[in-house]
Order: structure tokens, then C-alpha cells, then sequence
């Protein structure tokens, strides 16, 4: 892990500004969603991609009923018969 030498405070709603050098570098956007994980006590930030439910693709993906599927995952369903 590489340390920026950047020092954040927390304010009153317990939020930290990712500084916009950052944000470029990595391409986050205003909006963008990023998923929260805790390792002992790190917490580490990766920006939110959607990923397959059954390979865990993030290319070509698709929302059906809620849940994210690839199109190589769609390809491998049968197709039922009536």
C-alpha cells in the first residue's frame, strides 16, 4: 500500500473529501458509487462496478429482476420448452 502523505479530517457526519487529484488519478466521478471494505482496522474505498452474479464479470453486464448477469452467463442458460 502506497501512502499519499494526504491527511483527512472526519466532520460532524463522519464524511472524508477524497481529494480531486485522487479522484482523477483513479477515475471516480462526482456520483460515482464506491464499495466500503474493512481489514482489521483499514478501511479501504474501490469504486463500485456491477459485477455477474455467477462469474463476477463487469463486462457487458445486464440487470434482470434485480440481479447483475453477463452476457457469456446468458449465453450458457438453457432455454426452456413448453
Amino acid at each position: 500500500m502506497k501512502s499519499t502523505g494526504i491527511v483527512r479530517k472526519v466532520d460532524e457526519l463522519g464524511r472524508v473529501v477524497i481529494p480531486i487529484e485522487l479522484r482523477r488519478t483513479l477515475g471516480i466521478g462526482e456520483k460515482d458509487a464506491l464499495e466500503i471494505y474493512v481489514d482489521g482496522e483499514r478501511i479501504m474505498l474501490k469504486k463500485y462496478e456491477p459485477a455477474c452474479i455467477f462469474c463476477g464479470s463487469t463486462e457487458n453486464t445486464i440487470t434482470y429482476k434485480g440481479k447483475i448477469i453477463c452476457g457469456s452467463c446468458i449465453s450458457e442458460i438453457p432455454t426452456q420448452k413448453a
